[in-house]
């Protein structure tokens, strides 16, 4: 795992190979072995992966999902990644953990607990996958907490808008909506309101508190689908209501099945549009994936997970995929809850970025 104080660490070695989990050099670890049969509609280089990852968990209470980025690592996936799926990886030799951006005093704003850090860390990630992001590369998130998403979909948005003139869509795997405004959330944690900044439904003027969010890192709440909801507070059903936004619960799922539901979701967004995929592991049910911070009974199984990720995949739209939320820290049984979770987090990135059954 990741020290507890660091600005930046070395990516870990990989467990399953016993070396450094993929070439430091994303130029010098070319390979010719890309597996993926989809041809992309939106990367100029689409065999390239920019990783990002992102030891933070500053938008909610429960210490641990900082170390998920380390534990990912830890179990191969970067290394699966590049030798068995042959992409190649730039930025993947440093898990970051933001400490310089952390301040020492961070008291409530509007509500919001630890804004400053929120804020700043967040900040520093749209820069990061930005820089990626406008190259042309797939962009891929390991996180941390889902309040890193105002980061991650803040840079890939302005990117998109800028190199390809379009909008970007996005699609939201999680148990909970997360689009509380500070002053519908009852927590005060901003790992349940990052879609609220993104889309604008809650806006800041001061730069420490999200002012620096433009019109180019927000996102259109028409592009915007829900998959797997199933604890939604109730402002947050008030404001998917009144936007018109569409989501899916889990009584969806059930009643028309996940294949239905993906062709309802990729028909909303539409095949013009890229696409960035925010899976937040508790969309699984614990049975899956029961080492996170807010698991919710009566989740997605494994493997409607993964279908939802090979579905995006398969459309060629993708842009970039986070996947957030992966607390090793916490099970009732830790070894095998976070082992069982960790592996659960490396099926759907490998689905979403072209692992196929046959």
């Amino acid at each position: 795992m990741a020290p507890s104080r660091a600005e930046e660490v070395a990516a870990p070695p990989s467990k399953s190979t016993g070396t450094v989990s993929a070439p430091s050099n994303g130029s010098n670890g070319t390979t010719d072995k890309f597996t993926s049969m989809v041809s992309s509609k939106f990367l100029s280089h689409p065999q390239e992966l920019g990783v990002v990852a992102v030891g933070f968990s500053g938008g909610q209470c429960k210490p641990g999902v900082d170390a998920a980025p380390s534990a990912l690592i830890e179990a191969g996936l970067l290394t699966q990644l590049h030798e068995e799926l042959g992409y190649n990886l730039h930025g993947h030799d440093a898990v970051h953990l933001y400490t310089d951006l952390v301040p020492a005093d961070d008291p409530d704003y509007r509500k919001m607990k630890n804004p400053r850090a929120v804020s700043a860390v967040t900040r520093r990630i749209a820069e990061q996958t930005y820089s990626h992001a406008k190259e042309g590369r797939l962009v891929l998130t390991l996180g941390g907490d889902h309040s890193i998403a105002i980061g991650t979909i803040g840079g890939t948005a302005k990117a998109i808008k800028e190199r390809l003139g379009r909008e970007m869509a996005v699609i939201w795997v999680d148990a909970h909506a997360d689009i509380n405004t500070p002053e519908t959330s009852g927590s005060g944690n901003i790992h349940g309101m990052p879609v609220s900044f993104l889309t604008g439904l809650a806006t800041e003027d001061r730069e420490e508190f999200f002012g620096w969010l433009k019109d180019e890192n927000r996102i259109s709440t028409r592009k915007l689908v829900y998959i797997g909801l199933r604890d939604v507070d109730a402002g947050e059903k008030r404001i998917l209501r009144e936007n018109g936004i569409r989501a899916f619960s889990m009584f969806d799922i059930d009643r028309h099945g996940i294949g239905r539901v993906m062709e309802m979701a990729l028909g909303h967004i539409g095949a013009d549009t890229p696409i960035h995929l925010s899976f937040d592991v508790d969309a699984l049910d614990p049975m899956w994936a029961p080492s996170t911070g807010t698991p919710v009974r009566g989740g997605l199984t494994l493997r409607e997970g993964d279908y939802i990720c090979e579905c995006v995949h398969e459309t060629g739209s993708l842009v970039a995929v986070d996947l957030v939320e992966v607390n090793p820290s916490l099970a009732d049984d830790k070894d095998i809850g976070a082992h069982e979770t960790v592996r659960a987090g490396c099926s759907l990135v490998r689905c979403a970025l072209g692992e196929s059954l046959l």
